[in-house]
């Protein structure tokens, strides 16, 4: 397959000769579908994770990072032998941790298989707009085409470009209609993949088909109940608590992680419910003692809400997903690279497929 590098255009600059061959459409055209962001209509088409109706109930912190769209990808079915995006980024990529790519990326799967991604340079502002052809010059042929949204970064998908007579269709269904709901720190928000398809939700939802909603927030994770409230909101097939190491010691965990099971279970009785304790950090070598005493908080209202009568509640060690054999799969000692993010995705899977009847 031909592969193309990015083709970034200012657009002031006059419109190539290919381009005028494109029919640009937006987001909002029926046969497009965008998953991974349930307020996406409720918030006029905005990529924010969390319903603006809500926003005083939230940190401050929380709300900022939910204009990160992680986890949301536009889908759809096309013949077309060229695929592009128009897209505006509000600022420039600049982590510390994480690479222009990891950061602000907006990658492009056909079926299963990676692509290609699309970035900013460091002069990305409001209204700098960016032409990204993904590729051109491929037979016709109907491919089912999913754009993952940015893990770090707002991104907006102004438009997206296909030939002019190219047919489009609607995505195919997912396994199960409702979403999986991953609620977390940064390392569910996606921290440190390189690219956002490979976030371990991206991972797991290719391996088994299904939708999943991204509510990590880096480094405010911290289970307020006001969060809780709005992840409870959710139609979810099945609720993933990847919450801990964001709250500063066991003490501040112990406050909230029960309650926010508590919110969860008033509208969710019979909903399936993961709770992963924390996965291995390289802190815990020199002997820190914090990571231990969460798993173990949360081993016991886990263990006790179960001896109570809830059937629906599972535990995943965090150190069965990546532990202390496994270091390679760390960036910085906290946070997964690929490697470990395919080590958690490949965990996480075969529970996943059990829990839902796959």
């Amino acid at each position: 397959m031909l592969r193309l590098t990015s083709v970034l255009l200012m657009a002031t600059v006059s419109v190539s000769a290919q381009d005028t061959t494109l029919h640009w459409m937006p987001v909002t055209s029926s046969k497009i579908d965008v998953a991974g962001l349930p307020w996406i209509q409720e918030n006029h088409g905005e990529f924010w994770r969390l319903p603006a109706r809500s926003r005083d109930a939230f940190p401050k912190e929380v709300w900022n990072l939910s204009l990160d769209p992680t986890g949301g990808r536009i889908r759809f079915r096309t013949n077309s032998s060229t695929v592009a995006l128009r897209l505006e980024w509000p600022h420039p990529p600049g982590m510390r941790n994480m690479h222009f790519f990891g950061q602000s990326g907006v990658d492009l799967y056909v079926g299963n298989t990676y692509w290609d991604t699309a970035v900013p340079d460091k002069d990305a502002a409001p209204g700098k707009v960016y032409e990204h052809v993904y590729f051109t010059g491929q037979r016709r042929a109907m491919r089912d085409i999913t754009i993952y949204l940015a893990l770090y970064s707002p991104v907006k998908v102004l438009e997206i470009g296909l030939d002019k007579d190219a047919a489009l269709e609607s995505a195919p269904p997912f396994a199960v209609a409702r979403p999986v709901v991953f609620y977390g720190t940064s390392i569910t928000q996606g921290g440190c993949a390189s690219r956002p398809g490979m976030s371990y939700q991206a991972i797991l939802g290719r391996r088994l088909n299904l939708d999943h909603v991204n509510l990590g927030f880096s480094g405010n994770g911290k289970g307020e109940g006001g969060v809780a409230r709005a992840v409870a909101e959710l139609d979810a097939v099945a609720f993933v608590l990847d919450f801990a190491q964001n709250n500063s010691d066991v003490d501040s965990l112990a406050e909230v992680y029960d309650p926010f099971i508590g919110i969860l279970r008033e509208r969710h009785p019979d909903t399936p419910i993961v709770s992963i304790t924390p996965i291995y950090a390289a802190s815990e070598a020199t002997g820190s003692p914090r990571n231990e005493q969460m798993r173990t908080l949360i081993r016991k209202v886990v263990s006790r809400r179960i001896a109570a009568g809830d059937t629906h509640l599972q535990l995943v060690e965090g150190t069965d997903l990546l532990g202390p054999s496994r270091v390679d799969g760390l960036v910085d000692g906290t946070h997964p690279n690929d490697l470990g993010f395919q080590w958690m995705a490949e965990g996480l899977a075969e529970r996943l497929r059990k829990m839902l009847g796959l």
